[in-house]
Parts: C-alpha cells; structure tokens; sequence
C-alpha cells in the first residue's frame, strides 16, 4: 500500500485511532453512540454488575424501534416482553442520562432513520450500534458499523472498541441507469455480481458519478445493504450533496462551527493515487429494476429474467424454501403482501416515489399493501405533501413508525406460506414471519405490484 496517499476510510479510521500496537488490534474511539431497545439491556446489566458508569452520556441516542407496534402507539404494548424490553430502555436512558426518542417523542423511529435526518450523523465521524445495519450512515463519509451486545458495553464504559482495521475496496459504477431504477436496485445488483461474502473483511468505498448523482437517501439505501455483501461497512465521499442535506438539521453545527466542520468535511475524499486491496466497475447501463428469488439478498436478477437453474445444493435449498421452480416467470408468483418501509428504504423520498406511481391507481385487492414510515419526521411530511391522501385513496394501509415487518420482532409479520415483495434490507428463511417468503425490491417496483397484483415489468 501507497502509505502516503489515503483513502477516504484510511483518513476517517486513522484520525480515530488512540493507539495502535504494531501488526495487531487498533483501540479507536467512538464519536456517536446509538442505542435502541434489543441490544442495549444486556450491556447496561454488565456495566452495573462490574459498577461502572457510561463514560460519555452526551454521545449517546437512544430510541425505540425494533420492537414497537406500528399501531395505537400511544397505549401500552400489548406485548409483554416487548414492552418490558421498551420500559428496560426508558429506564436505563433515565438512569443514565442518555437522551432518548421513545415512543410518543417528536424524533421517534428506526434508529438509521432518525440519527441522519436530525443531523447526528456528520461526516468524518466514526459512528456505532448494536444493529448490523449501522452501515447506514457511511452515505455520509462517516465509518460506521454494527456492533454486538459486549462491544456495546465496551463503548458505554470507555467510548473506545479495540478493533483490526479492516481492508479497503472500491466498487465503481458509472454511466447513466436505465428507466426505473432506483438506488436499491443499483445494490441489489452489485450483491448480485460479487455475492453476499465479497465484502467479508472489507470497508468499501462507493464511487463513480451513479453514486455522486444520487440524493442522500438514495446514498443511505446503498450504504444500509453494504453488510448484506459481508462488508464491514460502505462509504460515499462528501460533497455538496452531503452538506446541503444536513445544513440546518436539529443536531448540525451552527454559525462558525459549521464554517469549521465544512472545511475539514472537504478534505474527506480518496486521494488520487490511493490504493485499494480490492476494486470492482459496473457499467450502469446494464443495471434493471431488480427483485430477490432466494434467501440471501444475492440471488438476484432483473425483473425481465425468469427464475435461474440453481448452481448450488445452497440455491436448491432456497428456491424450494420459495417454493419456486427454474424457469418460472416472475409474473405467476402469487404476491399477497407488499411492504415499503425498513431502515433501508423508509425515508420520504421513497414514499414520494411510490406515491406517483400510485396516485389515482387502486391496489389489487388480494394485496395487503403497508406503508410503514421510518420516523415520526417523515410521517409529518407524508401528511404535510398529501401523499397519505394518494396511499388512502389506493387502499394502502400507514402505520406509525417503527421496524415493522423488515423483521418478526413485533406485530407485523408475514403469514407462513405467503410471499411478500419488501423494501427491506434481508430476505433469510423467517425473516418477515416463520414460514414467510420475501421477495426484495426497490420502492417503486414494490408499489408496482400491489397495483398490478404480480410482478411485472415497468413500462419504459
């Protein structure tokens, strides 16, 4: 490696190194801390047992998200071990003087949701949780990775992790897209070419003008699915893009301190002749609007191909799970459920998206079509743009913000047996609801087949 130009993730992990022992393990410090309520109380538990405190409250955010019911959010959880789980938090967060967005608070929703759309997220930092789709927040040019419950411990007592510095890729796409495709499709088929293990050991850098062109939600739908190709993380450089999005925002620096912050978010670019241990291109030409037929997120394909021979006894396994045969159209798959929502692809310009295609359509009436927003902050706007007018009058169900069906943590889950066309991030065997079968897609295509009913092709 090239020692004297680096890359933008050398630039953000080196300036976060506190010590680093030669050839072995780097201790690095933790700029923002997020919490929610699943994989925080086994930390705070062992930091009691061993009586310590949590060294930095103030870079810490607290919310509730996987657990929470999309409904009546307002009375008690129905639930018992989710409430208890919620009430955990609350406490914990009291306890500890943590600030904490739970339920019936104005900033409440999934965590990757809120902590950029307030400002939290900036770039530079180095930026942790106990959620594997942390990865979320490197749209911003942030280092950004999920951690397990003991690495959360680790932060609360001393706002550091002792970690190996990963290797570093790029993966380049450039040129222009076709009609329809949205920046989940331009994920999907990435993990569809290198597969779900050819990030494992790497962070990996996002370049080439597809990725420059995209809105900063677009950027967080690409960084949020960098960990279901086994990357440590994903990243996008900053530019102006980035600042203008976060100008303003609750938490972002004000006055001289953001004139400060500016100047150094400037330099956070790869230098020219940076090396990486590992490079791919994609052209972006041949990039369609893409759906998942498997259970991991790269059994891809364009939503023009039928379902593919398996060439493992693994892919086998999957398409029976699916119950799907090679060769089978995608159109006689018997969609009943269509979800758009998830940390991947609940922001504002995804039900803006969906939202055109279906104003003065009505969904098919087999198909239970759920519109789940990521945070309370996006469903203001939903009302305040009218667009809950255009999901009502299509017959699209809104809940209130949370994890919802991305995962069967809570309410809503999938029926054994039944397919569902999902705007979430993993479609493994049970992931929506034991039993439950999930076919990935973009918010547009998801909002194409609760009108039609089936998969099919957008018109060009």
């Amino acid at each position: 490696m090239n020692n004297d130009k680096k890359t933008l993730f050398d630039k953000v992990w080196d300036a976060h190194v506190v010590e680093a022992i030669p050839d072995g393990p780097q201790i690095i410090y933790i700029d923002q801390h997020l919490i929610h309520e699943v994989t925080s109380p086994q930390a705070f538990a062992e930091l009691e047992s061993r009586n310590l405190e949590v060294f930095r409250p103030k870079q810490i955010v607290a919310t509730a998200d996987h657990n929470v019911p999309t409904w009546d959010q307002d009375k008690p959880i129905r639930d018992i071990s989710s409430r208890n789980q919620v009430e955990q938090l609350t406490e914990n967060c009291r306890k500890n003087n943590i600030e904490l967005f739970g339920l019936g608070h104005p900033y409440q929703g999934i965590v990757h949701i809120i902590a950029p759309e307030l400002g939290i997220t900036q770039p530079g930092m180095s930026i942790v949780c106990g959620d594997s789709h942390t990865s979320t927040h490197g749209a911003f040019g942030a280092i950004a990775f999920g951690i397990g419950t003991s690495q959360v411990a680790q932060v609360f007592a001393s706002q550091c992790l002792l970690l190996n510095k990963p290797k570093s890729m790029r993966i380049t796409v450039n040129g222009k897209l076709n009609k329809n495709v949205q920046p989940k499709d331009v994920i999907l088929y990435i993990i569809s070419k290198i597969g779900t293990d050819g990030g494992t050991g790497y962070f990996c850098e996002y370049a080439g003008n597809v990725f420059e062109e995209m809105s900063m939600e677009g950027r967080m739908t690409v960084c949020n699915m960098s960990i279901e190709m086994g990357a440590r993380g994903g990243m996008i450089a900053p530019d102006e893009t980035t600042f203008a999005y976060l100008k303003g925002k609750t938490y972002a620096p004000k006055g001289e301190e953001w004139e400060e912050k500016l100047e150094y978010w400037k330099s956070l670019k790869t230098d020219e002749e940076a090396v990486f241990h590992k490079e791919f291109s994609f052209d972006a030409s041949e990039i369609f609007p893409m759906i998942t037929y498997g259970t991991n997120p790269g059994m891809g394909i364009s939503i023009h191909e039928n379902i593919p021979v398996p060439q493992s006894d693994s892919e086998e396994k999957a398409l029976q799970y699916m119950g799907l045969k090679a060769g089978q159209a995608l159109s006689d798959i018997p969609v009943n459920y269509v979800f758009i929502g998830s940390c991947t692809n609940a922001r504002i310009e995804d039900f803006r998206s969906a939202a055109q295609y279906i104003k003065g359509k009505r969904k098919s009436e087999h198909v239970h079509a759920l519109i789940v927003p990521g945070s309370q902050q996006v469903v203001k706007q939903i009302y305040e743009e009218g667009l809950d007018t255009i999901f009502h009058e299509a017959g699209f169900q809104i809940r209130q913000p949370g994890c919802s069906a991305c995962l069967a943590m809570n309410d809503d889950k999938i029926p054994e047996g039944e397919y569902c066309v999902s705007t979430s991030n993993r479609n493994f065997e049970g992931r929506q609801g034991q039993g439950a079968r999930t076919i990935l897609a973009s918010p547009l295509t998801a909002a194409k087949v609760a009108i039609e009913g089936k998969i099919s092709v957008l018109e060009n």
